[in-house]
C-alpha cells in the first residue's frame, strides 16, 4: 500500500485529513482531460454471479480472457458472428495461463505470479476443477444465495483482503492502513450490512463470519474475525469498493474508432450487435467486479464532480481524469452516483446517497437546488402525468 501512495503523490494529488475525514486535493494545476492519478487496486475480485454466468476475466486484473468475437457471440447468442478488423482485438490468448493447482485463469504469467505472491497461495484450493466441499466454495455459495444480481460486492473480496494480510511480510503496517479506512460507526456498519444482505443481515453476517473462519488460518488476523472486526471489514468492502467493468468487445469497438475505420457496414454491424446483446443479456454486458483503491476511495462525492474514474486499459487500472480545469490545493470530487442518478432531482439524489452511502449531500449543486420541493423524480413524473 505504501508503493501505491508514492505512485499517486507523484501524479500531483494528496490525501489530507480534515473535517470531512480523508479528502483528496490537488498539489498543482490541472487542465481538463488531464490524468490526476493512475492507481491499481490493493485487491479486487470479480463478482460471484458474474463468474457463474460465464463472464471470463483474469482473476488478478479482470482483463477479459475472451476474444471480442467470442464475447459478442456469447452475449448475443449468435455463434456464427464474425467480426471484421481482427487487428482491433487486443486479447492475447497465447499468453493466458492458469494456476497449475486449481486452474484459476489469468491473462499472463505476471498476473498469476502477483496473485500467488499476494493472496492466492493462501486461498488456492489445489484441486483441479474445484472442490464443492471446500470451505471457500461453501462461503461463496452462501454469499450468492444472500446477494443476487445486480451485484454490488463480493465476499471473496473480503477473503482476499484477509489472505493478503496473512501472506504479507509487513502485516502490521497493512493492518494499520486498513484500520484507517475502517472508520464507520456501529450504526453505519449495520446499515451497510443491511443494504447488502437484507432484513436477515445479522444472522447472515454471522454465518459468513463462521464460514470465513473455517476457510482461513485466522491466527494472524484474529482481530478481523471477531464479530466487531468482521463487521467493520464487511462495511469497508461495501462502502469503499469501486465497481470495475471490462469488455473485450468494447475494446474492439474503441480501437475501430481510434483507427478511423468509419465504413457504413462496420458501424451498422456494431449497432446491430449491441442491440442483439442487449436483447439477449440485458444490461449485463461486462465482466463486473469491485476493487479496493486506497487513494481514489479518499475522494469525496459531489453531484457536480470535477473528476471522473475511468478504466482505459481494459483491466482494473483506474485513471482519475479531470473533468474541468483545476487549481492547486483544490479538492478533488467524484460522483458516487451513475449518470442516470445524477440527472434526477436533488431530493432523489440525496435519498439514494443516504440509503447507499449514509450521508446527506450538501455539495455545491445540492446547495444551489435547495429551493426544489422535497419530491423524488418519480413523484415529479407522477405530478406531470396528472
Amino acid at each position: 500500500m505504501a508503493a501505491a501512495l508514492e505512485t499517486f503523490i507523484n501524479h500531483g494529488v494528496e490525501i489530507l485529513q480534515g473535517g470531512k475525514g480523508r479528502s483528496l486535493f490537488t498539489t498543482r494545476d490541472f487542465k481538463e482531460g488531464e490524468k490526476l492519478l493512475e492507481e491499481n487496486p490493493y485487491v479486487l475480485c470479480q463478482f460471484s454471479w458474474n463468474i457463474a454466468y460465464g463472464y471470463s476475466a483474469c482473476d488478478f486484473c479482470m482483463r477479459p480472457l475472451e476474444s471480442a468475437e467470442e464475447n459478442v457471440r456469447r452475449l448475443a447468442a449468435k455463434p456464427d458472428v464474425i467480426l471484421p478488423h481482427p487487428e482491433c482485438d487486443k486479447t492475447r490468448k497465447t499468453v493466458q495461463v492458469v494456476c497449475p493447482h486449481c486452474a484459476v485463469a489469468y491473462c499472463s504469467p505476471n498476473c498469476r505470479d502477483q496473485a500467488w505472491n499476494q493472496y492466492h497461495e493462501t486461498i488456492c484450493q489445489r484441486v483441479l476443477g474445484g472442490n464443492p466441499n471446500h470451505p471457500l466454495e461453501k462461503l461463496n455459495e452462501a454469499w450468492k444465495v444472500m446477494h443476487y444480481p445486480p451485484e454490488t460486492a463480493s465476499i471473496m473480496l473480503l477473503v482476499r483482503i484477509l489472505a493478503s494480510m496473512i501472506q504479507s511480510k509487513e502485516r502490521d503496517d497493512l493492518k494499520s492502513q486498513l484500520m484507517k479506512l475502517c472508520h464507520h460507526t456501529v450504526n453505519d456498519e449495520d446499515m451497510i450490512a443491511h443494504k447488502l444482505l437484507g432484513k436477515e443481515f445479522e444472522n447472515q453476517l454471522e454465518q459468513l463470519r463462521e464460514l470465513t473462519i473455517k476457510a482461513l488460518d485466522t491466527s494472524q488476523i484474529s482481530e478481523f474475525l471477531t464479530p466487531e472486526g468482521f463487521r467493520s471489514l464487511f462495511a469497508l468492502m461495501g462502502r469503499n469498493g469501486q465497481g470495475i467493468g471490462t469488455s473485450s468487445f468494447s475494446v474492439w469497438v474503441e480501437n475501430v474508432a481510434n483507427n478511423l475505420i468509419d465504413d457504413d457496414s462496420t458501424n451498422e454491424l456494431i449497432d446491430a450487435l449491441y442491440l442483439d446483446m442487449e436483447n439477449e443479456s440485458g444490461d449485463f454486458l461486462n465482466n463486473e467486479g469491485s476493487g479496493l483503491y486506497t487513494v481514489q476511495s479518499s475522494a469525496n462525492h459531489s453531484c457536480k464532480p470535477n473528476s471522473q474514474p475511468t478504466f482505459p486499459y481494459a483491466n482494473s487500472t483506474l485513471v482519475l481524469v479531470a473533468m474541468q480545469d483545476l487549481k492547486a490545493n483544490e479538492e478533488v470530487y467524484i460522483s458516487y452516483l451513475d449518470e442516470c442518478a445524477l440527472s434526477r432531482s436533488r431530493h432523489s439524489r440525496r435519498k439514494i446517497l443516504k440509503d447507499n452511502y449514509l450521508f446527506l449531500c450538501n455539495c455545491l449543486r445540492c446547495e444551489e437546488e435547495m429551493e426544489q420541493p422535497d419530491l423524488t423524480s418519480e413523484d415529479e413524473e407522477s405530478m406531470d402525468e396528472d
